[in-house]
């Protein structure tokens, strides 16, 4: 089968060690399953793969991709959760935490084997793309508003960096969840973008009307200052990535004084990818594509988002399906 993987590690060009190249199918392991993929979405963790990040040389060749959508040899149609090992689900007690990608096969392939109990159905009327785009940066929009900021109806959030697949996920979730968001970004083309989606915009570092009561944060150095600042006291910063790395000054001073809680947030649980399907679905929320590939042009795929010229997420669908 066809898959896009990582031949080898290249931390200043990434498209240098991207291979797309037949694989062997996956194997039969017991309470494992085997999707036929329809759609896979990229995601930011596929560019560190290429740069060596988290990945080891003996690992080589390792096939990309954490998030696809497919159908089950019984004919279901399902999403997969990226997640490997928690709860033990098909690799014992034991198994450290990782997800798709790290030690075991990725989603960009053709074929995509993982625990059976890391499925979740879709509805019949859900495309296969939008499904494709929901299981990472959906995922973990999720999680980081209604389980790590604990948000409800009538409060408000401030989403860092506009643009981005979480944080463009967020504004769309919370606004559909009754939720006041405001939203920041250098770029005034996806400052524009953030407003349509029913964003307040505010410009990078730019004061806010009224202190939030969270602040969703995934940019990190140039914006932890602006952030620990616009959250109100005893408000919560949740926190699920650092794209320009760690903040200079951890601002403990404003933090400890003002009560604010920081909280960190890695992907969700299956039963949150099954309640945000439910929620997309019910809600009839338009997930944004910002453009749609093939498989065998998975390079360009990635190299739009290495230069970050997109808003929303990237999807790859399979010549086969």
């Amino acid at each position: 089968m066809r898959a896009g993987v990582v031949s080898s590690f290249d931390p200043d060009n990434p498209l240098n060690g991207l291979s797309i190249i037949d694989v062997p199918e996956p194997e039969n392991r017991e309470h494992w399953t085997t999707v036929d993929v329809k759609a896979a979405s990229i995601n930011h963790h596929d560019v560190w793969s290429l740069r060596g990040v988290g990945l080891r040389e003996q690992q080589l060749p390792m096939v990309l991709g954490t998030d696809a959508a497919g159908t089950t040899p019984d004919g279901r149609r399902v999403l997969v959760h990226a997640a490997i090992g928690v709860d033990g689900h098909g690799v014992g007690p034991r198994e450290r935490r990782s997800i798709l990608s790290e030690k075991f096969p990725g989603a960009l392939a053709e074929r995509v084997s993982v625990p059976t109990a890391n499925l979740i159905d879709i509805p019949d009327d859900m495309p296969f793309e939008i499904a494709a785009c929901l299981p990472t940066a959906w995922l973990t929009a999720y999680a980081l508003l209604f389980r790590g900021a604990g948000l409800t109806p009538g409060q408000s959030v401030l989403i860092q960096g506009a643009g981005g697949g979480v944080a463009s996920a967020a504004i769309i979730l919370a606004r559909a969840a009754g939720v006041t968001v405001y939203a920041t970004s250098r770029s005034a083309a996806k400052l524009h973008r953030a407003c349509e989606l029913g964003a307040i915009p505010i410009e990078h570092g730019e004061r806010l009307p009224q202190r939030v009561d969270a602040v969703v944060e995934t940019v990190g150095k140039a914006t932890w200052s602006h952030s620990v600042a616009s959250v109100k006291p005893g408000g919560i910063i949740a926190i699920a990535g650092a794209t320009t790395g760690d903040a200079t000054a951890a601002e403990l001073a404003r933090i400890f004084f003002q009560e604010i809680r920081v909280q960190g947030v890695t992907l969700g649980t299956r039963d949150e990818l099954t309640a945000l399907v439910n929620f997309v679905a019910y809600n009839k929320i338009s997930v944004p594509i910002d453009s749609i590939y093939t498989l065998t042009q998975l390079p360009q795929a990635l190299g739009k988002m290495i230069d970050g010229n997109l808003f929303g997420k990237v999807v790859i669908v399979m010549e086969t399906q």
